[in-house]
């Protein structure tokens, strides 16, 4: 058959991918950047296209029309310069619907999330459930699948909020630590799309995708501390308030965790969280993940205030500034070149913390590094040895700037 998956780049979207590649299908993968995910895996074929452009049935009617199956991975967690949630969950799939319904061997399979549990308010779930909800409710075959929290060999959004907490010294603060959460392997996943595109779900089928253990959220942390290697922790429960800022976990948790009342489910046995784990067992580099998934954030942030204040200071004591400059060039141009620095400084600032920005700022920060090093040392070598060591205090920034750059990709 001829596939179609959208989000194909995902943590989920990609083992589907593979999975169905060994089962012999001609598979496209369709993502907004797809170049590395085409370096990876050649053999399939590959577009790239931000579904949150395509909201007509027109911009769908040539990928329908070449295609036998439609799985749908894509997601958006929140709006952002890079996401728009409506329009890639909502707006797209509806105008994806119109132009399947011309097409009466179509099949869609949507890959959803559980109903009946928390968040179901959220833009991420509701734009979700009325897709579902159109999908449902029109003529097209499909098949609606609804994993839980999904784990894997790899890990995005819940499960590496999971291992991030896993990791943490000494103790682990959480939110929520009680509530129940459902998992369901990602092998699992890929199994039961591989069903459905083989015809092997009934059609219209619309099922949860969770095991039966339901471990509590601290349960589930402790577990992934065990298969990083590190000894147990003791869990300090957080009351509820702190949920926006530290419990994220536990909202993702409960976001996937169905209600066990809450739709079909799936007749085939499922992996339960330790056999995931106990299956694709952690290596040095889960580690190192893990203890700098809460970092990054940090790291960006320390850049940026370290970019906006040395942009900023300076103007505070323009004249003193500029006493480097007019060493070797006149009153205005010293002035110019003083206040273009601090603009540069301030831009970078800002930059890197706005994420389609973020690495073009941590290139710019290097090579704006580089050339005041490289200035100062020809101009004023005498600097290296200032017992303040404002060239040598440089060096850090560059490491973190370098260590943040390789930490940067989400996927």
């Amino acid at each position: 058959m001829k596939i179609l998956i959208l989000g194909a780049t995902g943590f989920i979207g990609s083992a589907i991918l593979d999975r169905l590649k060994s089962d012999r299908h001609a598979v496209t993968g369709l993502g907004r950047n797809v170049g590395r995910a085409r370096l990876r895996m050649p053999d399939a074929q590959w577009l790239s296209t931000d579904l949150a452009t395509m909201r007509t049935p027109e911009d769908w009617q040539p990928l329908v029309a070449g295609h036998d199956v439609v799985v749908n991975c894509a997601g958006a967690l929140q709006d952002g310069l890079s996401d728009d949630v409506a329009a890639t969950q909502e707006a797209a799939m509806l105008a994806l619907y119109v132009a399947a319904k011309n097409k009466p061997s179509m099949r869609i399979v949507q890959i959803s999330a559980p109903r009946g549990g928390a968040g179901a308010e959220r833009a991420f779930l509701a734009t979700k459930f009325r897709a579902d909800d159109a999908l449902a409710a029109s003529s097209i075959s499909h098949v609606i699948l609804r994993p839980t929290l999904v784990l894997g060999r790899n890990a995005h959004g819940g499960s590496a909020l999971i291992r991030a907490f896993a990791a943490l010294p000494l103790a682990i603060p959480l939110v929520h630590s009680d509530a129940r959460v459902e998992t369901v392997a990602l092998s699992d996943v890929t199994e039961a799309v591989s069903a459905a595109v083989a015809d092997l779900l009934p059609d219209r089928s619309d099922l949860v995708l969770g095991n039966s253990e339901r471990l509590t959220l601290g349960e589930l942390v402790a577990l992934h501390r065990g298969w990083l290697g590190l000894p147990a922790a003791r869990i300090v429960a957080l009351p509820a308030a702190f949920a926006a800022p530290a419990g994220f976990v536990a909202v993702m948790a409960g976001g996937v965790g169905a209600a066990p009342d809450q739709g079909n489910r799936a007749a085939i046995p499922l992996l339960s969280a330790r056999q995931t784990l106990s299956a694709n067992p952690a290596g040095v580099q889960d580690l190192w993940f893990a203890r700098l998934y809460l970092l990054k954030p940090l790291m960006i942030t320390g850049l940026s205030a370290f970019w906006l204040l040395s942009g900023l200071i300076p103007l505070l004591d323009l004249d003193a500034a500029r006493q480097h400059f007019l060493r070797f060039m006149g009153e205005g141009p010293a002035t110019a070149l003083t206040l273009l620095t601090c603009l540069a400084d301030i831009v970078l600032g800002i930059a890197v913390l706005v994420r389609p920005y973020a690495k073009r700022a941590l290139v710019g920060m290097l090579a704006l590094t580089a050339a005041y090093l490289v200035s100062a040392t020809l101009v004023e070598p005498q600097l290296w040895a200032d017992p303040l060591g404002p060239l040598v205090k440089v060096l850090p920034s560059i490491l973190l700037s370098l260590a943040t750059l390789a930490i940067l990709d989400e996927r």
